[in-house]
């Protein structure tokens, strides 16, 4: 047989499509050809695997060599296929057992000399090719028998799916004595990957003196998952009190952590060390809008998905290009993203707690008791004005954070640790989920009529707040949901007018409000 035909995978945003890898000996003049929509790391992939079967020691056939990555539509990238592209020339020239490739999937890139690299999205492909395994067009027989070989490099982050057999390897040679007919030869053992420790570290907010108010308003954020921007000084604690922010917030669930150590595999940047711990991502302010929501040639995901089920941080979010933080819109209302060229499209989750900060001023010192900001109105307003209204209108809590003064400096911690933070926003979320599947923040406008509808005085103190405001409609839900985030925390089954008015008071920050 000159044809030998092996299963692999390609990444289309968090999709693993199947790829057959078609490999056929011809007779005619040596050479190599490869169709199927390859980028160009895959078309180098013939010098990677020439070299790597020659040095392993293997016999190149003398024919004109024919590679087929089907289905021919679905554009192939990176250098995952080198793998099979080898086995299935070593197959078709009957250099090892073509008979029992089919059971298998394979991913891997070669070096010269034949060894193993690690390659991007191994999680993602793992997780497919199990869902593959409950489709009703697989064979019982085929789902069963199913095994992914790939490198040892990616062993641990495959092995997070606990259904799949993963069968690591450090070398070509490795995978070639597996299907070896010699019955001495050394086979692939399925990995099973280390224990996953469960304590997660985090910074303490122990450690902030001081800013009790943004204190219990960061606690309002985590329990309701809400966006929050700080407006305050240099110096006042902004970035220390964001950076605290994850060590509040539930412990990940499996799927939780399952789909956010997807993401992190497909941008090759997942540690099995990093296990339920909830992404904290500070993108510069010269970001690029491709850069924070994800896109390129072949989509990858941006910051904004790297945050999945975590913290993105934005600091000094008037210096970020405005037209870059447009782009911010629809993940903050939808939780994902889409991402679409010529060719195809691509989905990424995007459910990430917003936490921004800023100056109030261009000098940074509006309100600060030395009385050293000398700006003009008109620039303080071009400043702010930085941030588009529709924009701001989507963050739910907008708070100022004042300076400290030295008597606040110099005296010892004042504030509860994180750990006891923690309990009170745990028990508040799991209100939430119970009653309506969610946190408060992903509640729709029929879910707020249902359960944050204030009480009478709640209601005309709300009212009366929007009218003298001018609040939008979606500023008037959102002032909503952290009411019920505060009852919530309060235990309260209803809104009060007391809940109502501490929501009121997170939504405050700039000038005009």
């Amino acid at each position: 047989m000159s044809l030998a035909v092996l299963k692999s995978r390609a990444l289309a945003g968090m999709a693993a499509p199947p790829v057959n890898v078609e490999v056929h000996l011809a007779n005619g003049l040596p050479g190599w050809t490869i169709v199927g929509l390859p980028d160009t790391e895959v078309r180098e992939a013939k010098d990677r695997v020439r070299a790597a079967l020659q040095n392993s020691g293997f016999d190149i056939p003398p024919r004109r060599i024919t590679i087929n990555l089907a289905p021919a539509d679905l554009p192939k990238e990176s250098g995952r296929f080198d793998l099979p592209i080898a086995l299935g020339i070593l197959a078709a020239s009957h250099q090892i057992r073509g008979d029992t490739l089919a059971r298998y999937e394979f991913a891997g890139e070669l070096s010269l000399s034949g060894e193993l690299r690690p390659i991007r999205g191994a999680l993602a492909m793992a997780f497919a090719m199990v869902c593959a395994g409950s489709s009703e067009s697989a064979s019982q027989t085929d789902l069963q028998d199913r095994a992914f070989i790939l490198p040892l490099a990616n062993a641990d982050e495959a092995a997070l799916v606990d259904a799949a057999e993963i069968l690591p390897a450090r070398t070509l040679l490795e995978v070639c004595a597996h299907f070896a007919n010699a019955p001495d030869a050394p086979k692939l053992v399925r990995h099973v990957g280390p224990p996953l420790a469960q304590a997660v570290y985090y910074p303490d907010f122990a450690d902030v003196k001081g800013q009790q108010h943004a204190k219990r308003a960061l606690e309002v954020a985590a329990a309701g998952a809400h966006s929050c921007l700080l407006v305050g000084p240099p110096g006042a604690g902004k970035s220390m009190l964001a950076a605290r922010l994850p060590g509040l917030l539930p412990l990940m669930s499996d799927a939780e952590a399952l789909e956010s150590a997807a993401v992190q595999s497909l941008a090759g940047g997942f540690s099995p060390q990093r296990w339920r711990q909830r992404p904290f991502r500070s993108p510069h302010h010269t970001t690029s809008g491709v850069a924070l929501v994800g896109g390129g040639s072949v989509p990858r995901p941006g910051e904004v998905s790297l945050a999945h089920h975590g913290v993105l941080f934005l600091d000094e979010l008037p210096e970020f290009d405005r037209r870059v933080l447009e782009v911010l819109r629809e993940p903050l209302e939808s939780g994902q993203i889409t991402i679409s060229r010529a060719a195809h499209q691509a989905d990424f989750p995007a459910r990430f707690q917003l936490i921004a900060a800023m100056n109030p001023c261009p000098c940074g010192w509006l309100g600060h008791a030395s009385g050293k900001c000398r700006c003009l109105e008109t620039a303080v307003l071009r400043y702010q004005s930085r941030i588009s209204g529709p924009l701001l209108d989507r963050i739910d809590i907008q708070l100022p954070v004042a300076a400290l003064g030295p008597e606040s400096m110099g005296a010892g911690a004042d504030g509860e640790p994180s750990s006891v933070i923690a309990v009170r926003v745990a028990q508040a979320r799991a209100v939430q989920v119970a009653r309506q599947g969610w946190p408060n923040s992903h509640l729709d406008p029929r879910d707020i009529d249902r359960y944050c509808a204030p009480d009478d005085a709640g209601g005309r103190l709300l009212h009366a707040t929007a009218r003298h405001l001018h609040w939008s409609a979606r500023a008037y839900h959102r002032v909503l949901k952290v009411a019920r985030t505060v009852a919530d925390l309060a235990g309260s089954e209803h809104v009060a007018a007391t809940h109502v008015a501490e929501a009121i008071g997170y939504r405050r920050a700039l000038q005009g409000d």
